[in-house]
């Protein structure tokens, strides 16, 4: 059994992508790793600091992202499937570049693969999340954040991408990522390992241009630099007693990241006061009561949200 990683970046650790932790993250259970670097701005050193791992498990493939599909994150698919499309194993793990994985989850999805190698209605691994928000001792919990996303699939070559390279599905023929028309959603079974993603912490002034590099390619690039100019510098985290305290431990790999963590003093458990900015979708009454029901009624469960999958079976 071969298990081969993939994933994609462009502008990663300009935009403080912890892209060479999520690689080293998966590298020792897999037998190659495929990644498609898009050609970013002169002072990225993206793939400078993916080459420097080291590791000649690493393939890397040099892409150039195409303006005309920056919308509805298309770009991001398009560039996920040139990644898994060259990956030559029995299973594919993806990791985004904001993505990273616990090392004590390693021999649990190693079992995982070899356990549904020959069972095949199982389609796709499924994982669960915990999503940082503002710095590492924080999570969120709430309605809205999806609980779990396929992130291992079988090599096969009907499966694809699917919208903005969150998930994925079989396709009868391929148009784009977005098409609904001749898609599957894929059979999975959900395994006892987390994915931490480190989407939402950053420096505030960083986190404002990956949100803006984010929503370049969902709106285009001249919305978002309209949008952007006259935008605040720096993004605001908003209320940090909101959210839930994160009491376990990070991923070995992300050491060095958490170690250069100096931007508390821009985070408040009240917030800090602005005048300029719209409340997170987290902090609005309406989810807030959405997410209590959840919790209290649905023993988390939550109602409502993407659910791009059919849960076929649990690993215990």
């Amino acid at each position: 059994m071969k298990i081969s990683g993939f994933s994609f970046v462009r502008n990663g650790i300009k935009l403080y992508y912890p892209v060479v932790e999520a690689i080293k993250s998966i590298l020792p259970i897999c037998h190659e790793f495929v990644i498609a670097i898009g050609k970013g701005d002169e002072d990225d050193k993206s793939r400078e600091m993916i080459e420097a791992i080291g590791d000649p498990k690493i393939r890397i493939i040099d892409t150039e992202w195409n303006e005309d599909y920056f919308k509805k994150g298309i770009i991001n698919s398009i560039q996920t499937d040139i990644a898994m499309k060259e990956c030559s194993g029995d299973w594919l793990f993806y990791v985004q570049a904001d993505e990273v994985v616990h090392e004590k989850y390693l021999p649990i999805i190693k079992e995982a693969c070899q356990l549904y190698l020959d069972d095949k209605r199982i389609e796709g691994l499924l994982f669960h999340y915990k999503h940082f928000w503002g710095d590492y001792n924080h999570i969120h919990g709430g309605h809205g954040w999806y609980p779990y996303e396929i992130r291992i699939v079988r090599n096969l070559p009907e499966i694809h991408s699917y919208q903005s390279a969150q998930s994925f599905r079989k396709f009868d023929f391929y148009d784009n990522p977005r098409q609904e028309k001749g898609t599957h959603k894929l059979n999975v079974a959900l395994i006892p390992a987390f994915i931490y993603h480190y989407g939402w912490v950053r420096p505030p002034h960083l986190m404002q241009n990956k949100s803006k590099a984010l929503n370049t390619v969902h709106w285009g690039k001249a919305r978002a630099e309209e949008f952007y100019a006259n935008a605040p510098k720096e993004f605001d985290y908003g209320p940090m007693k909101l959210l839930t305290k994160f009491k376990g431990t990070h991923p070995n790999v992300m050491k060095s990241m958490i170690e250069t963590f100096d931007w508390g003093e821009k985070l408040s458990d009240k917030g800090i006061y602005n005048p300029y900015r719209k409340p997170h979708k987290h902090e609005l009454l309406k989810y807030r009561l959405i997410s209590l029901f959840e919790k209290t009624f649905l023993f988390g469960k939550h109602i409502g949200t993407f659910k791009n999958y059919y849960l076929k079976a649990i690993m215990k």
